[in-house]
Order: structure tokens, then sequence, then C-alpha cells
């Protein structure tokens, strides 16, 4: 469908939309005629498709509805760049994943609440893990490693090594967890390679 189609079948369906969202909000013409300073005629037109909208006469309707100018004329929506991750909850961790895609690399931010009744044993599985320290202090035993990351701290390893990662403190911490299942390594470039 070229451009032209599209606008033309936007058009057409402004008119219902406008019937519509009156009804929705027990209008009548007359109401919305004083209201919006267009005659009852013109309204009846535009509803009935049989006068072209325009924006000086969708601005004052959109105003007199208290709605955005896009729900008058249906207006195609863009994409949304709010991420609506819906969160995983695990006792006192949160997992909010920020990849969509089943397979490959995994991302997640996840918050940890301090808990007295938190396992600290440490687990193996098939994968590798990149955790980016956000907010608070994280915790990591890595085999027989014991470290504490702030802000701004990263770490990686081989989830093959015995490992367990919660706060270090009586404080939640906030980090991003970056997981490849099949063993990916992440690769972090800091600066472009030289020519």
């Amino acid at each position: 469908m070229d451009d032209d189609a599209r606008l033309e079948d936007v058009l057409n369906d402004v008119g219902p939309r406008l019937r519509k969202i009156r009804q929705e909000r027990g209008a009548t013409l007359s109401a919305l005629s004083e209201a919006t300073g267009i005659s009852v005629s013109t309204l009846s037109r535009l509803e009935a498709g049989r006068r072209r909208p325009s924006l000086e006469l969708l601005l004052p309707i959109a105003r007199a509805h208290r709605v955005p100018l896009d729900e008058l004329v249906g207006a195609p929506q863009v994409g949304d760049p709010r991420v609506r991750a819906k969160p995983i909850v695990r006792g006192n961790r949160t997992m909010l994943p920020l990849t969509r895609q089943p397979g490959g690399p995994q991302a997640y931010k996840v918050i940890i609440q301090p808990s007295s009744d938190d396992d600290c044993e440490q687990r193996t599985h098939e994968g590798y893990e990149w955790l980016y320290v956000l907010a608070g202090r994280l915790r990591l035993r890595l085999g027989e490693h014991d470290v504490v990351l702030g802000p701004g701290e990263a770490a990686e390893f081989d989830t093959h090594v015995p490992h367990w990662f919660g706060p270090a403190s009586d404080a939640p911490v906030e980090f991003l967890s970056l997981f490849g299942p099949q063993g990916e390594r992440m690769h972090v470039r800091a600066r472009p390679k030289a020519p």
C-alpha cells in the first residue's frame, strides 16, 4: 500500500473515531459545538465522513475531549522506547529481563534484597556470566575467591566455577547480568582498535 492510500485510510477513519469518542463521553453535537465553536452541521459532516478533517477542526475537538490529537486521527503507534519487562521474583531476588529473544546471551537487571534466609551455597551450571554493579555492594563468592564489588565495577566468570552472589551489606544491591547459556564470553570493547 502506498503512502497516499495509507493517508486516505487514516482520513476515512477519523469521522467514525470522532463519533465514538464523543458518544463515549456522553456529549451531544450541540454541546461539542458550544465547547469548540464549530457548527453542529460541520461536526455532523465531519463525523459522517462528508467533511475532510483539518487541524483547524481537530485541535479544538481534541482540546474539548481532553485527548491527544493522535487519538482522534488514529496515528500509527511508533515504537515505544520503554522496556516493559515483567519481573521474575524468586525469594529476595527480582530479575527484570532486558532481552526478548530465546537462546543466546540474556541480559537482566537484578535487584537482591538482603535476607537472613539467603542460601550462600555456591552452585555451578552451564554458561558464562558478566556482572556490572549499578547500586549497592555485591558480594561475589567465586571458587575460593570472596570479593565485594561497588557501583561501576564488573566481574565475569565461567559458571562451571562454583559461585554465589548477593548483597554485601544490609542494603539491597542492583546490577546488570549478562548471561551466555552456552558458555559464550561477553566481549566488552573499551576503545576502538587503532587503524
